[in-house]
């Protein structure tokens, strides 16, 4: 087998025991291909020169964040079907799961059952992945969603360590799917020796994602919220809660890199896969405005959905095992984001195509 001449051999520089290889005609699976992250995801393995990359998602092709061409583009899969789930992995070399049906804090917190449901594709893909003889690896993109609710309830709460999620206490809704969800992965592992690997994300941001509808998370939001200010001449902002609820936000690069990092390490268990810049949404509004160059007045809508109060990764496990951590500032990530978003908020009022 050839090497993936930079996919996956920086992984395997640190914390592992040997190199993992991985032929660049081997057939890749990217499962959520048409969402923000797995979208992102099969640009890098076409931009790598990967020949077989399969990237699959429910949604119509129109309604993908962004298309790749040079790949084999399966929309309108249902995932949550067996049968489609054999059929995407057959030949497969290595599945990236990444499809569930979630969004920002507020579609989270009114469509529980919704992201509930997404358990049966993790199910299903697992079960074709074992099945299809030809796998050797699958990675599953669990989240901080994940962890006890009760150690999140203070602003200044202690960094997550990945042991948190313990006893469980997981986010209702979508974080049971995504622990319930871990532990399959773990089983398929230790009892068909499908090798499983799971990345915890932390609040990942980044062009291509959604910025509107009411599915995005706050970075995309606020970012909307105040381009829509400058435009419309409007002098205040709202934000949801009282604005001391603190976070940190992962830059998509790093979540890329992190994602190739974990997939090729033996590591077994579950890692936090996040940036530790804990910030309030304040301190994320403040920097907002300073790369607008506004300054709106603020509301504050204590009813709105709001999740817990504080919540930081821990990244002492990945630093010691990886000898990495994700370390793009907030501040960078942030004027990438916002430039995008306010070409998608240009090009939207000009009557074009946009993503949503």
């Amino acid at each position: 087998m050839t090497n993936r001449s930079g996919y996956g051999t920086m992984a395997a520089s640190r914390g592992n025991r040997k190199a993992i290889e991985v032929n660049k005609s081997d057939t890749i699976v990217i499962a959520g291909a048409g969402g923000f992250i797995a979208g992102a995801l099969t640009r890098r393995f076409r931009d790598l020169g990967f020949t077989k990359v399969r990237a699959v998602d429910i949604k119509p092709i129109d309604r993908w964040y962004q298309t790749v061409d040079g790949v084999e583009n399966l929309p309108e899969c249902d995932l949550r079907l067996r049968e489609n789930c054999y059929r995407v992995c057959r030949g497969a070399a290595e599945v990236y799961n990444l499809a569930a049906d979630m969004g920002g804090m507020g579609f989270i917190e009114n469509n529980k059952a919704a992201c509930m449901i997404s358990v049966l594709i993790n199910t299903h893909l697992l079960m074709a992945a074992k099945d299809a003889g030809t796998v050797e690896r699958y990675f599953y993109a669990s989240s901080a969603c994940a962890y006890n609710t009760q150690k999140q309830q203070d602003t200044d709460s202690t960094a997550l360590k990945e042991e948190d999620a313990y006893p469980a206490m997981a986010e209702d809704g979508y974080g049971w799917e995504k622990l319930f969800s871990e532990r399959m992965c773990r089983h398929f592992m230790e009892d068909y020796g499908l090798v499983t690997r799971v990345a915890r994300f932390h609040n990942v941001y980044g062009p291509f994602g959604t910025w509107d509808g009411g599915r995005e998370k706050a970075p995309a939001a606020i970012c909307r919220k105040v381009i829509e200010a400058r435009d419309t001449g409007v002098t205040e902002i709202e934000i949801w809660g009282d604005g001391h609820q603190t976070r940190s936000f992962m830059y998509i690069d790093d979540c890329l890199h992190g994602i190739d990092r974990i997939m090729h390490s033996d590591i077994r268990e579950p890692l936090n896969l996040g940036s530790a810049e804990l910030v309030s949404i304040n301190d994320l509004v403040t920097l907002v405005e300073q790369i607008a160059g506004v300054k709106l007045n603020r509301t504050y809508d204590l009813d709105a959905p709001k999740g817990v109060r504080g919540r930081n990764s821990d990244n002492t496990k990945i630093k010691k095992l990886l000898g990495w951590e994700p370390s793009i500032p907030l501040r960078e990530g942030l004027e990438k984001t916002y430039a995008w978003i306010r070409q998608q908020y240009l090009d939207r009022k000009a009557g074009k195509k946009t993503v949503s």
